[in-house]
Parts: C-alpha cells; sequence; structure tokens
C-alpha cells in the first residue's frame, strides 16, 4: 500500500453487546481492487484518502483528495482532469527496461525502438512529455492521419527516433513525410493500401528521394475481444500476403526494394490474452523473413499496438484485464523473432512497439463532485386513520409477510399489486395520493426482499437484477460524453472510487449519472473480481460536505475522443510534476467556457449577448421588467457566457 501502513481490522460493542467488524482501510482496497489496477502508482493512506506516486515504486506519494483541495483554492473547479507527467516517464522506463530484459535473457543481436502513436493522446503537452522522456531510449511517435504527421515532425526532436507513417495517405502525405529525411528525421512510410505503393513511387522518382517504406500485413491471427476485427482478410487496413507480393514485385520492378524495410501488423487496441499476441508474433515473423529472402532490404519488425491495460485488476483474459504483464510480452514477442530468423539464417530486426494504451492510461485521474443524489423509497407509509383501499391492504399484507421461505411468491405478488394500483388510477378508481402510497409500499416489499436474498450464492433469475432497480442515483457534475466516451460508446470498464472516506464502509448502492439530458449519460457497469458488476458501493453523501469520485486510467483516447453533447466542454487539466518537497504545478489548461463551446456551434457570444439587451430594453419599455431586473439578467448572462460549462 502506498503512503501508508497496514491497518488492522477494528472490532468493537454494538448497541446490542455484540462484536462487529469495523470497517478498514484494508476492506476499501479488496472493495475497489486498488492494489490489482493501480499498482504501483495508486493506493490508500492512514487517513482514507487516495494517494498517486507518479514515480511508482522509485518515488514519493501525493494525497490526491489534499491535492483536490488545494488546486479548489487556486479557484480551480472540479471536473478536474489531472495530469501526472511522471507516470508517462515511468511507463516508458518500464517498458524499455521489459525489452532489454528480453533482449538480454535470449541473446537478442538486435535493439528495441519504441514508437508512441499520436492518436491515443494529441494534447500537446502530452506529446512534449513523451518526446521528452523518450529521448534517451530514442523513443519515437506514430502518426495515423496527416495532421498527426505534422505534429510529430514538429515535436519529435529527438536522434535517432523513428516516425512511424501510417493511415490513409495522399501524394501530399507521402511527399512531407518524404521530404522530412532532409530535416534529419527518420519517417518510415507504410504502405497500408494497394494504391499507396504507385504513390510512393512516383514522389520518390519525382523528388529524387530514396524513402523507407513498409507493409503492413493482414494477418490471419485474430485479435480477441472488441478489436478483433483489426486483423483478418476483411480488417479495414492492411495487405494480404498476395498484395505484399504484388508490391515486392513493383518495387523490384522500379528498382525501389531496397526502399522495403518493415513490416508492420495490428490485430487490435487491449489485447487480453497473451495467446492472441503469439500466434500473431509467430505469422509476423515468418513473413518477415520471407520478405527477407524475396531480396527486400528488411530491417524493422512493427509489432503495433495491443499490449493491454488491467482495468479492472483481475489479471484475466476478460476484456477489461490481461492475463500477462509487459515482461512476458517483450519475452513473447523476442523469443519468436529470433527463433523464426535464426531458422531462415536471417539478421534480427529491430523491434517496434506502439504501445500507447499502456504508456499513457495511467497518467491521467479525472476527479468530480456529486451533487446529488435519488433514492428508491424504501419506508413504509403510516397507516391512514380511514380505512384504506383494498389494494393498500393487499401491499400492507405482502410486506409483512415476507420472510425466507416465501420471498420469492411475496414479490410477485408484489409486481401484481403494484400493477392494479396503477390501473385503478388509470381509470379514476385511486387517488394519487392512494397511488403513491402503493407504490411505497411496493418498494418497501423489494427492499426487504432484496435484504434477504443479496447474500445468497443462487438467487432466482427474476431477482437479479433487484439490486439496480433499488440502487440510488448520484449525479456527477461531469458528461460521460464528454469526459468518458468509451463508457458510453463501447462499456468500457474504468475503475471508479471516492478519494477520500476510505476508512469508513460505502453503505450506499449506486449508479451514476451525469449532468446531460440523455437517459445514456450514466454508469452503470464498474469493475468487479471476474467480471462487471452494476453497482458501486459508495457512502451516504453528507450535507454541505464535498464528495469527491475519481475516475481513473483515463489517459488514452478519452480526452480527444469526446464530444460537446449539451454543450459540456473540456475540462480543467492540470499537470502535477511530483518534487522534493511535494509536487509543482507544469501547466495549467483551462477547460471550455459557455463562450468557447458556442463558438464550436457557429455561435458569437456579443451577438447573442446583444440580442438579449435588445430583448431587455423592449420589455422595459413595455413595463414588463424592472430596471434592476433587467440589469441582473444581463450581469448573469455575460457572467455565464464567461464561465466554466460544468456546475459550481
Amino acid at each position: 500500500m502506498v503512503g501508508s501502513q497496514p491497518q488492522q481490522s477494528i472490532e468493537s460493542l454494538d448497541n446490542n453487546g455484540h462484536y462487529s467488524r469495523q470497517w478498514s482501510i484494508e476492506d476499501s482496497e479488496e472493495l475497489y481492487r486498488i492494489h490489482g489496477w493501480g499498482d504501483p502508482y495508486f493506493g490508500i493512506n492512514a487517513a482514507g484518502h487516495v494517494t498517486v506516486s507518479p514515480q511508482g515504486d522509485r518515488g514519493g506519494s501525493l494525497d490526491l483528495h489534499e491535492l483536490v483541495e488545494a488546486l479548489k483554492k487556486r479557484n480551480l473547479e472540479l471536473p478536474l482532469l489531472l495530469r501526472f507527467p511522471d507516470i508517462l516517464e515511468d511507463r516508458i522506463e518500464r517498458i524499455n527496461a521489459c525489452f532489454a530484459k528480453a533482449i538480454a535473457r535470449y541473446n537478442y543481436p538486435g535493439v528495441y525502438r519504441g514508437v508512441f502513436p499520436v492518436k491515443c493522446n494529441q494534447q500537446r503537452h502530452v506529446i512534449e512529455d513523451l518526446v521528452r522522456f523518450g529521448n534517451r531510449h530514442q523513443f519515437g511517435l506514430e502518426a495515423g492521419s496527416k495532421p498527426e504527421l505534422l505534429v510529430a515532425l514538429a515535436t519529435l526532436k529527438t536522434s535517432g527516433a523513428l516516425l512511424i507513417c501510417n493511415g490513409y495517405k495522399d501524394r501530399s502525405y507521402i511527399e512531407t513525410a518524404v521530404l522530412a529525411t532532409r530535416l534529419g528525421h527518420r519517417p518510415i512510410v507504410v504502405l497500408e493500401q494497394p494504391e499507396e505503393v504507385d504513390l510512393a513511387i512516383a514522389v520518390s522518382q519525382q523528388l529524387g528521394i530514396q524513402p523507407v517504406l513498409g507493409v503492413r500485413a493482414k494477418l490471419q491471427a485474430r485479435g480477441i475481444g472488441r478489436w478483433g476485427g483489426s486483423s483478418g482478410d476483411r480488417a479495414k487496413f492492411g495487405l494480404n500476403v498476395s498484395e505484399i507480393v504484388a508490391t515486392v514485385q513493383r518495387l523490384r520492378d522500379a528498382e525501389m526494394l531496397d526502399c522495403l524495410q518493415l513490416l508492420h501488423y495490428h490485430i487490435g487496441s487491449q489485447i487480453s490474452c497473451i495467446s492472441a499476441i503469439k500466434d500473431a508474433i509467430r505469422e509476423a515473423s515468418q513473413i518477415y523473413v520471407e520478405l527477407a529472402q524475396l531480396g527486400a532490404n528488411m530491417k524493422y519488425l512493427d509489432v503495433g499496438g495491443g499490449l493491454a491495460v488491467d482495468y479492472d485488476g483481475s489479471k484475466t483474459n476478460f476484456y477489461a484485464s490481461k492475463n500477462y504483464n509487459m515482461q512476458n510480452y517483450a519475452n513473447d514477442i523476442v523469443a519468436e523473432v529470433k527463433e523464426a530468423c535464426e531458422e531462415k539464417n536471417q539478421p534480427a530486426p529491430t523491434l517496434i512497439s506502439e504501445s500507447g494504451r499502456a504508456i499513457a492510461s495511467h497518467h491521467s485521474v479525472l476527479v468530480f463532485d456529486v451533487l446529488g443524489s435519488s433514492d428508491a423509497p424504501s419506508d413504509v407509509p403510516p397507516l391512514s386513520e380511514n380505512k384504506e383501499h383494498l389494494i393498500l391492504r393487499n401491499l400492507r399484507e405482502t410486506y409483512a409477510s415476507i420472510h425466507e421461505e416465501n420471498f420469492q411468491e411475496a414479490y410477485h405478488d408484489a409486481i401484481q399489486f403494484k400493477d392494479e394500483a396503477t390501473s385503478l388510477f388509470s381509470f379514476g378508481y385511486l387517488s394519487i395520493t392512494e397511488r403513491a402510497k402503493a407504490e411505497q409500499l411496493y418498494w418497501a416489499c423489494c427492499r426487504k426482499v432484496h435484504d434477504i436474498v443479496r447474500d445468497r450464492d443462487d438467487i432466482p433469475k427474476e431477482l437479479k437484477d433487484l439490486e439496480k432497480t433499488l440502487a440510488s442515483i448520484y449525479y456527477m457534475n461531469l458528461s460521460i460524453f464528454q469526459s468518458a466516451p468509451d463508457s458510453w460508446a463501447i462499456d468500457q470498464l474504468f475503475p471508479i472510487l471516492p478519494i477520500h472516506r476510505l476508512h469508513e464502509e460505502p453503505t450506499r448502492r449506486v449508479t451514476l449519472a451525469d449532468l446531460t439530458c440523455d437517459s445514456d449519460g450514466k454508469i452503470d457497469r464498474f469493475i468487479d473480481r471476474l467480471n462487471a458488476k452494476s453497482i458501486l458501493e459508495l457512502h451516504p453523501l453528507e450535507r454541505n460536505q464535498p464528495y469527491y469520485l475519481g475516475m481513473f486510467l483515463v489517459g488514452a483516447y478519452q480526452e480527444i475522443m469526446g464530444n460537446l453533447h449539451n454543450l459540456f466542454g473540456d475540462t480543467n487539466a492540470v499537470h502535477i510534476h511530483l518534487t522534493p518537497n511535494g509536487y509543482q504545478i507544469e501547466h495549467l489548461v483551462k477547460g471550455d467556457t459557455m463562450t468557447d463551446v458556442l463558438q464550436y456551434v457557429e455561435y458569437d457570444a456579443e451577438d447573442m449577448l446583444e440580442s438579449i439587451r435588445k430583448s431587455s430594453e423592449a420589455a422595459l419599455q413595455a413595463g414588463k421588467i424592472s430596471i434592476e431586473e433587467s440589469q441582473r439578467l444581463l450581469q448573469n448572462y455575460e457572467r455565464s457566457l464567461r464561465s466554466y460549462t460544468y456546475l459550481s
């Protein structure tokens, strides 16, 4: 545990004189699985606060709750995206160390040169940090589009670092990449479509520059999970074997076969099972050595991305986890490539990986506050002085009769009586007050049934969703569509937990809803031991006290893929660097104001303000509004245009 000493569970006497076990920090660690997904960067300290250790097990830690409170005093409003660039440095060090260890273990005669795929996180400060931290490892960049190529050319200054040029390419893209060799860059243009071969030949002949080329292979080995379709015959990118052979011949005819130096493949992001990685590198290694035997000047083997992140900490082949570690990954790649090259007596290639998710995910934490809650009613309404309607009496009798032996039958009776109450109300035979009581009694029955079955292993099928149905809804001060779009779009799981009060037992079962007016703006799937669970255990909200949650491992893809649903914009982002005396704020990137997001959709803030001013003047002349009210409206309107899009 980072930043704290192990704490023993404490027993105390309850009101009945019995010993009861008190909640401990270790209980929170187990519940939220923080060691599984967070090690070595996140833990819980003795105060019950989440800690972050940006340098992993090589440095100190920060109290995340104290950090957020200090940032709030600097007038930085939540939600806050906290970036820890030291974690980026540590991730680069770790992947290079793993490949170095594998190369030494298997006596591999080649070297490793990693590249970061810009698409994973295009934010300028992030890319600049990655280039700076990767300098001593000749760590490069991968561009998947022309704009990303422009970013890479302007940012990458590392001598000897590779620039892998992927994605769809037009003549301008290829020309720009090839001409960049005159600036000292080492771009490798990866041919992914048959028509790109002729473009590359034409550009080379026109410019008189011999480019370094690669081919992307469509492997038969398949990834697993959500991105399994990234390989195979119908993959979006790449050349099949017959197209690769035709490319070799076309380059030979153009006397450019020496330019073909790299083989690239990609079987998908977040490959959770090591067997898929082994199958892919085995097939790719054979293609590589065969290309060399055909006369290509092969020097590089790019294994693409896919190195997974253990989002749920289960260390399994579940799609949100992985059943291997970074060292296993490096070992299997190095061993397989060496074996294939030795069998065909070919020189070993420089190994390249594009491990964006594994490098960037851990370095960002999204912290947000809970604005309020909505709870399913569970209290039994008081008995009326007058004789109650039969349907209410039936529901009261059902509630009173629920016990271990009949809970299933009683549950179905409660549903039937609730439906009858709704029907009676629709036909005017039940008042709205009586219908409200019927619904309260129904929910009280559900709660009593749930209390009986919640810890059973054999929960009847129709009762499995009862916990989710009865869960409270906690309203988050953020937009899922802006800050965690993968949660909405592809059911990606991210670890979510309170960043404080972790020495207290979380007695509420909740789902989360965001600020948007969209029914999809919610999170109701959370990490668990072996799968996903439908509720998250959180603490009761305290009046006038903030309650902070953290969403972790969000450093890959989430920012750039976020959208402006309901015009909620980018959040405040703060770059925190660990120092011997604590921390320093390296960069502060202010979140969008309402004026910013309105400009995205072609509104002019000054025109809007003038429109409201004219309307106010007209209303003032007509006697519909006082001058004080008019000024207050205009001041609120103008202040809102300058303010953060989230709630304060």
